[in-house]
């Protein structure tokens, strides 16, 4: 959901574009540059008649004469043909018996006339509707191959043979030849522009299952990748009664970690120093060492499974999260908050496996086992809130902060999510009834980021452009290395001026400040596709990709991929400019 800041476990994919936007918004260079592509006509001689009535181009034509006669067969038919002297008046008769034929569902038949009128039509001549109107009875007789390849000759001899391609990509999609699919469907959404619903469905139904398809494969060869050290401090940051933040902030103040040496650490306690010192990259060998180590008591093997399980759900090693997650859960001796908190990340988890009901089956446990902990609340409205359930974010925010009024980012997204049910609701009211709220987070927690944060994304909703722009930039100085943020700055630029450039600033200035920043590379690729700039698009696609850490982030990245590629080729094999 495009209001939601990206803090905490239930951000990692918001602020994507859906696959349906993503099919228009492809689409957009091409329908603002080639407009007169849109109303090609054949120059020249009348086109002959489809099945339909009309010609190629969809333009009704003149009848040509056909067998009457209720006692004809189509026998008699076929040597009353045969004598007319004219090849191309003949190919047109052997058609027209075959539009009758087709639609007297007689489709062998009516094919068997369509490959005498091709092979009647003389060379100097178009037959492409033949071969369009054959492919036509195939598709009735799901003989898809002959679909594929009588359009095939069809769009040969007319490249932009809408109706063609159309059915050659139905064909495809069966076939489960999905890119040349998307291919086909891109250009007829493109030569329509994207005027046919049809067709625009299809190819976010082709995009869905072709990112699927790809995420899928990637998976299997995907190295395990750490995060930004922003992100994880982001992520943590969405937690006030987290067990293992305490037990490290108590175990290692400052001064400790000033006089002590990581080398000379083992086990857990080499794990949370590292972790207190930010070198994540040795936490995971570390926690393992005290897990498998004989000597390990109780407690230490249980905060050592969360902690790694944490870093493996970071890493996008789901299987190997689930598996120290579920460790922890299913002790009944481990500590109670240690339990709550591996549940809520499972849960995280499961959401990010696209399976919200196992993700509220884990926040129903957590709350029977602990029911004064505010992160379960918490945690729980942020999910409801990404999931559009807006009164029943509104009751868990509403508890999460009554149990914990100290914590400012329960708080504030409190606010946000009353101003969201308000303006259903309320209607006017709830703006004013958000301003009075969001000005007293700000007073009451004049240090958190996310006050401003989220208050610029209500004022952006309601138009306030300046007054937005304005709250992101305090928002900036208070986290200056919070790269998500920049990217939402310069997405205001655009909604506000439409101005390009200075997004684009900020774009890279977001991707200067975390270069594992995904939202600012599939931000800027949509940009680019939208500009026409698609090889641009696709090399910044392909710089997000690895960064996801699920197949479901990763399946969204390449749809986003795919279509820049088809229309990339489509806009080649068609000769159309991709710019604005």
């Amino acid at each position: 959901m495009a209001a939601v800041s990206r803090a905490g476990p239930w951000s990692p994919t918001g602020n994507s574009w859906s696959k349906w936007q993503v099919a228009v918004v492809v689409g957009a260079p091409l329908a603002v540059a080639g407009v007169s592509y849109w109303y090609y006509r054949k120059s020249g001689k009348n086109r002959t008649r489809n099945i339909s009535g009309t010609s190629a181009n969809g333009n009704p034509t003149s009848k040509t004469p056909s067998m009457e006669g209720p006692d004809n067969t189509i026998e008699t038919i076929e040597a009353m043909i045969a004598n007319e002297k004219d090849s191309l008046k003949k190919a047109q008769l052997y058609k027209n018996e075959g539009n009758k034929l087709f639609k007297a569902g007689k489709y062998d038949d009516a094919i068997n006339m369509y490959t005498k009128a091709i092979e009647a039509c003389p060379s100097t001549e178009k037959s492409d509707v033949f071969y369009q109107n054959r492919a036509a009875a195939y598709e009735q007789l799901r003989n898809y191959s002959k679909v594929i390849e009588d359009c095939s000759v069809a769009l040969e001899l007319n490249p932009r043979y809408t109706k063609a391609l159309q059915r050659r990509a139905k064909a495809l999609e069966q076939t489960e030849e999905l890119e040349q699919c998307l291919e086909d469907v891109t250009a007829a959404c493109i030569l329509e522009a994207f005027q046919n619903q049809s067709s625009i469905v299809q190819a976010d139904r082709v995009l869905k299952a072709l990112g699927r398809k790809h995420a899928k494969e990637a998976m299997k060869h995907r190295k395990p990748h750490m995060p930004s050290k922003y992100f994880i401090r982001t992520f943590l940051s969405a937690f006030s009664e987290d067990p293992l933040q305490k037990m490290i902030k108590s175990e290692y103040p400052p001064e400790r970690l000033k006089s002590e040496d990581l080398a000379s650490k083992k086990g857990f306690e080499k794990a949370k120093h590292a972790f207190a010192i930010g070198d994540y990259d040795q936490i995971v060998a570390a926690c393992s060492e005290e897990i498998d180590s004989v000597e390990a008591d109780g407690g230490s093997t249980m905060a050592a499974l969360l902690l790694r399980g944490t870093f493996y759900l970071w890493l996008g090693e789901m299987k190997n999260a689930a598996a120290d997650l579920e460790a922890v859960i299913e002790n009944e001796m481990a500590d109670k908050k240690l339990r709550v908190n591996a549940l809520i990340k499972r849960a995280s988890l499961h959401v990010q496996m696209d399976d919200p009901n196992r993700s509220f089956d884990d926040f129903e446990r957590a709350a029977n086992l602990d029911p004064e902990n505010s992160d379960v609340y918490h945690h729980r409205g942020q999910m409801n809130l990404l999931l559009e359930k807006a009164e029943e974010a509104k009751q868990d925010f509403a508890r999460a902060v009554e149990l914990n009024p100290t914590f400012p980012i329960a708080y504030v997204q409190k606010c946000y999510i009353d101003y969201r049910f308000g303006s259903m609701t309320n209607g006017p009211s709830a703006f004013k009834n958000a301003q009075k709220a969001f000005e007293e987070a700000i007073q009451k927690f004049p240090d958190c980021q996310e006050c401003y944060m989220l208050y610029a994304q209500v004022l952006n909703d309601k138009g306030n452009f300046e007054d937005a722009d304005k709250y992101f930039e305090k928002a900036m100085k208070l986290d200056p290395s919070n790269a998500t943020l920049v990217v939402h700055r310069g997405l205001l630029q655009l909604q506000w001026k439409n101005d390009v450039d200075k997004a684009l600033k900020f774009i890279e200035e977001a991707i200067n400040i975390d270069n594992k920043c995904e939202f600012a590379y599939e931000t800027l690729g949509t940009i680019e596709v939208q500009r026409g700039n698609l090889k641009r698009a696709v090399e910044l696609f392909d710089k997000a990709i690895p960064l996801s850490k699920t197949e479901f982030e990763m399946s969204h990245l390449y749809a986003l991929r795919d279509a820049a590629v088809a229309q990339d080729k489509v806009a080649t094999k068609l000769g159309l400019s991709t710019g604005l």
